[in-house]
């Protein structure tokens, strides 16, 4: 019987269809990557989301090791050259989580256009703040999305929704593409121009060579003032430093984040410490409806392979 190590936390849905498919299933969502060394060679498929990295080192222990399965959509916390080289296939769940984390995305827009969260927290604290109270209407404001794949085109149907102007920046204009972006009312353009036109910025990419710190000083200093960034994509792909420079300065209106290039977010962050950014811990993706999702996908294709 193959036997399957489960290392981090995931949907019941998928641990229920592996056991189905008959194998041999072995739940530790709170397993040390110490354990987890000494362990994985006695499994022939491991899967994990994001708490759990799979080093070259762990996949060197695997000796039976045949598949890793990511229960999400990125693959950066699996070193993926060091398992092909091992004849180790890799897979995730792509696209399982996009609408939860298209959604999240919109709720850090509404928040921020809404001053929700400053307004919220001085009711709380006993202060009515309806007379200083301000606001801004997504209808009619221009949304600039970076990155057109599963997330970024449910990004722009929902801000469709709200009656938003929508520009995009993709690697590849397939047709594909260009039929969802006209079915939006929406417009390819480069980069530059995006940034120049945007009131909301989102970033919806993979972390690669290409997109480390794509987002930086220069980009920053070319929006609008009264622009926001948002990303919910991977961290690294914003320049951290140069975007606390460009919050404190009023370069940029403000900032809703849901990743960083460190996680969990260090308590001496300087983004804690500023009022025009709304940051939440990398929970996009972690509706309940997407966690089961995410973790049958990734059990499929896992099964598949064994």
């Amino acid at each position: 019987m193959k036997k399957i190590l489960i290392s981090d936390s995931i949907g019941q849905s998928g641990i229920e269809f592996l056991k189905g498919k008959g194998l041999d299933v072995v739940y530790m969502p709170d397993i040390t990557e110490e354990q987890l060394l000494s362990e994985i060679g006695n499994y022939d498929g491991v899967i994990v989301r994001s708490r759990t990295k799979v080093t070259a080192e762990i996949i060197a222990a695997g000796k039976n090791l045949k598949v890793i399965g990511r229960a999400g959509s990125g693959l950066d916390t699996i070193d993926v050259e060091a398992a092909k080289k091992a004849g180790v296939r890799v897979v995730n769940a792509a696209g399982a989580n996009s609408q939860s984390v298209a959604e999240h995305t919109m709720a850090l827009i509404l928040a921020l256009f809404r001053n929700l969260i400053p307004v919220a927290s001085a009711l709380k604290n006993g202060t009515w703040e309806k007379k200083t109270y301000k606001a801004v209407d997504l209808a009619g404001k221009t949304i600039g999305i970076v990155g057109f794949g599963s997330i970024g085109s449910k990004v722009a149907v929902v801000a469709r929704g709200f009656g938003m102007k929508i520009l995009v920046t993709t690697r590849s204009e397939t047709p594909e593409k260009k039929q969802l972006l006209d079915a939006v009312g929406g417009a390819f353009v480069p980069l530059e121009k995006l940034l120049k036109d945007a009131d909301i910025v989102t970033l919806h990419v993979p972390k690669s060579g290409e997109t480390v710190a794509m987002i930086g000083a220069k980009e920053l200093a070319s929006m609008k003032k009264t622009a926001f960034l948002i990303n919910c994509s991977r961290g690294g792909v914003v320049d951290e430093k140069a975007l606390i420079d460009a919050l404190q300065k009023g370069i940029i209106s403000g900032a809703g984040l849901d990743v960083f290039s460190v996680e969990p977010l260090p308590q001496d962050s300087d983004l804690l410490s500023l009022s025009n950014v709304i940051l939440t811990p990398h929970i996009a993706a972690s509706s309940v409806e997407s966690r089961e999702r995410t973790s049958l996908a990734v059990a499929q294709e896992v099964a598949k392979l064994l």
